[in-house]
C-alpha cells in the first residue's frame, strides 16, 4: 500500500472512531476505508505487504495463546503454495483502524471475550466490507465466543459449514470436515460459519484446535500427520478468504 492510501486509509478509519456508535455516518466512512485500502490497493503493493493478523480482545482471554501458531501457518503457505505473505504477524485491537489493514484474522483463547457496542459495530463493518475471521477455541472459550459474535451478527445464528462447502477443498481436500487435533470433550470437531449474502465471512473450528496444530512441535509434540492437516486447513482458510486466487 502505497504512503497516501495508507495515510488516507489512517484518517478515514480514525475519523471513524470519533463519531457515536449509532451514527450511520460512520459505516459509511469504514466501507469507504475498506475500499480504498483493499479493493483498491496501490500499483506498487505487492503480496508481501499483505498481512495476516491476530486479534486482541478485552474481557481477560487469553488472545496471545498459540504465539507461534500463526507465523508458522504463514511460513507453511509461503513454502507450500507459493504465496509472499508477509512473515510479521502483529497483534491488533478489536477497536484500532489497524483491523482494516489486514483481510485475515485469526482469534483464540480459552476465556472471556467481551466487545464494545464500537467494537462489535467496526468488527461487523470489517467483515461485511470484505475481510474474514477465522476463532479456533482454544478449550473453554466457546460460550464468550457465542456471546460476543451475537454483539457482532445479532440477526445471524452459527451454521454447519457443510463439507462440500469451498472453504474445505482449496488446494487441500478435507471430504470429512475438519481434522481432530485435540481431544477437549471428546466430541467430533466442528466447523461453524457465519454468512453475508451468501459468503462466510467468519470460520469458527470447535473440538479440533486447529491453533494448537500450528504451533512448534516442541509446545503439543502433536504427531507430524496431525500438524500437516492442521496447517492445510489453516492454509484453505487463508486462500479462501483472499479469494481463492491462484499465483499468490
Amino acid at each position: 500500500m502505497g504512503p497516501g492510501i495508507r495515510r488516507t486509509l489512517d484518517y478515514l478509519c480514525a475519523m471513524a472512531s470519533w463519531i457515536p456508535s449509532n451514527g450511520w455516518v460512520r459505516g459509511c466512512i469504514l466501507g469507504c476505508a475498506v475500499w480504498i485500502g483493499i479493493v483498491l490497493p496501490s500499483p506498487a503493493q505487492t503480496v508481501a505487504d499483505v498481512q495476516l493478523a491476530v486479534l486482541q480482545y478485552r474481557g481477560g482471554g487469553d488472545w496471545y495463546a498459540n504465539p507461534t501458531a500463526v507465523p508458522n501457518l504463514v511460513r507453511f503457505c509461503n513454502e507450500e503454495m507459493g504465496m509472499d505473505l508477509a512473515a510479521t504477524v502483529p497483534y491488533v485491537e478489536v477497536g484500532s483502524p489497524d483491523l482494516f489493514n489486514h483481510p485475515w484474522i485469526h482469534m483464540t483463547g480459552h476465556g472471556n471475550v467481551v466487545f464494545s457496542n464500537r467494537e462489535a459495530e467496526q468488527l461487523r463493518t470489517y467483515l461485511t466490507s470484505g475481510g474474514f475471521l477465522h476463532i479456533s477455541d482454544n478449550y473453554g472459550m466457546d460460550p464468550f465466543v457465542r456471546s460476543a459474535m451475537a454483539k457482532v451478527f445479532p440477526d445471524r445464528d452459527w451454521v454447519e459449514v457443510p463439507f462440500d462447502h469451498p472453504v474445505y477443498h482449496q488446494k487441500f481436500g478435507f471430504d470429512e470436515g475438519l481434522p481432530k487435533v485435540h481431544e477437549h470433550d471428546d466430541l467430533p470437531p466442528r466447523g461453524l460459519g457465519l454468512f453475508v449474502d451468501g459468503r462466510l465471512v467468519c470460520f469458527y473450528d470447535v473440538e479440533c484446535d486447529l491453533g494448537d496444530g500450528w504451533e512448534d512441535y516442541q509446545v503439543h509434540r502433536d504427531p507430524e500427520a496431525v500438524r500437516q492437516a492442521a496447517l492445510q486447513m489453516g492454509a484453505n482458510l487463508i486462500r479462501y478468504a483472499m479469494g481463492g486466487a491462484d499465483g499468490l
